[in-house]
């Protein structure tokens, strides 16, 4: 086995990727008040939701140190690959990058290709797919680092948020402007640009909204019959599965891959959430 995948947490792999061999997850820490989570398998998402719920303060999250992404730097794979969430979100990029310089400076010259995913969640996982796909045919290393941003650059991410309490509490709605949007059950849609998250439109209830999010995505897409759908769920598999079948009667795609989110995206997907890269 000659290649490795490296995710920060918000590489919301699905269960049956975790156990594969070629994937490899370096956890954030989760805080909501006086409470820590570490991203890792032992995080329970059931449990904080609840906890995020009954809390007054906002959830926040600590990107890995640049420790942790050496020390998984050291695998006796010859090629790796880093797929770290939005460096305009996170840190988490950044700590890997100069974990690279730390291990080379150790260990001499390695391949190890750090990719800022300018996204998140389904985004990182999509990129993530790519890239495994290309090793598995052979392709050298450089070629796969010079495809895989080349795929990052375009693919996008959208996202409907069922609730704007995360929001809310991060202090980007004023109070009124919450109560109101709830009142008026106006759900945004949202995407990104180049990693920085952007409103794209909104709709009256989740379901106009997820479906609005679809119309959006498959008319970016163009040709969508070569392309990977991914779409992730916070808490929300019925959603998930309501997701697809909007997408499947609106175009054809390569393959659909359903994952559930782990910690960092479930802070910032809130409890229904849904995130989609195409």
């Amino acid at each position: 086995m000659g290649f490795k995948i490296i995710g920060d947490s918000c590489l919301d792999l699905t269960k049956e990727m975790r156990r594969e061999p070629y994937f490899a997850m370096i956890p954030l820490t989760l805080m909501v008040g006086d409470k820590s989570f570490i991203d890792d398998e032992t995080f329970n998402q059931k449990e904080f939701i609840k906890v995020v719920k009954n809390s007054p303060e906002c959830p926040k999250t600590a990107c890995p140190s640049p420790e942790m992404f050496k020390e998984a730097y050291g695998c006796e794979e010859e090629d790796v690959f880093v797929i770290t969430l939005s460096a305009a979100l996170s840190g988490s990029y950044n700590s890997a990058v100069l974990a690279k310089s730390l291990y080379e400076e150790e260990n001499g010259k390695k391949n190890i290709c750090v990719i800022d995913s300018q996204s998140a969640s389904s985004g990182q996982l999509n990129i993530a797919l790519f890239i495994k796909a290309l090793c598995e045919k052979g392709l050298p290393f450089e070629e796969v680092e010079k495809e895989a941003l080349s795929y990052r650059d375009r693919m996008k991410t959208y996202f409907v948020l069922e609730t704007l309490d995360t929001l809310r509490k991060n202090g980007r709605l004023s109070g009124l402007q919450a109560f109101f949007a709830t009142k008026l059950n106006i759900k945004p849609v949202m995407g990104s640009k180049k990693g920085t998250i952007i409103k794209l439109d909104q709709a009256r209830g989740i379901q106009k909204a997820l479906k609005r999010l679809a119309d959006i995505a498959v008319q970016e897409a163009g040709t969508t019959e070569d392309k990977r759908l991914v779409i992730a769920h916070c808490n929300a598999p019925e959603r998930a599965a309501y997701m697809k079948e909007i997408f499947c009667s609106l175009a054809k795609f390569k393959d659909i891959v359903i994952t559930d989110t782990c910690g960092v995206s479930t802070v910032y997907a809130n409890d229904g959430g849904i995130i989609v890269a195409l």
